[in-house]
């Protein structure tokens, strides 16, 4: 697994894995870069991006089933102090 950071993206490049999802996150004001911060530590998440607007943040997750994505989202991601709201889209493969 490579994890690098360029221009405060995050990417892992890594195959293998099934199911991938985007979660849309917002933040509780003047906590966004905490945050980024420690959603940049949870492994799963591939990619993190700030974002204008509704949203805060998004971030790209990858996992090996569709169960194992959801607990990610529940225990990982809005366990975060500072996370107010998420929405995950999953994604499919063609």
């Amino acid at each position: 697994m490579k994890r690098f950071i360029l221009n405060d993206v995050i990417t892992i490049e890594e195959e293998g894995r099934m199911a991938i999802g985007f979660v849309l996150i917002s933040a509780a004001p003047a906590k966004e870069h905490e945050v980024y911060n420690k959603l940049s530590k949870v492994p799963e998440i591939v990619e993190l991006h700030p974002l204008f607007g509704e949203y805060d943040l998004i971030a790209k997750i990858e996992a090996e089933d569709f169960e194992k994505l959801g607990s990610l989202v529940v225990n990982r991601i809005r366990s975060i102090e500072g996370v107010i709201d998420t929405k995950t889209l999953t994604g499919t493969r063609f």
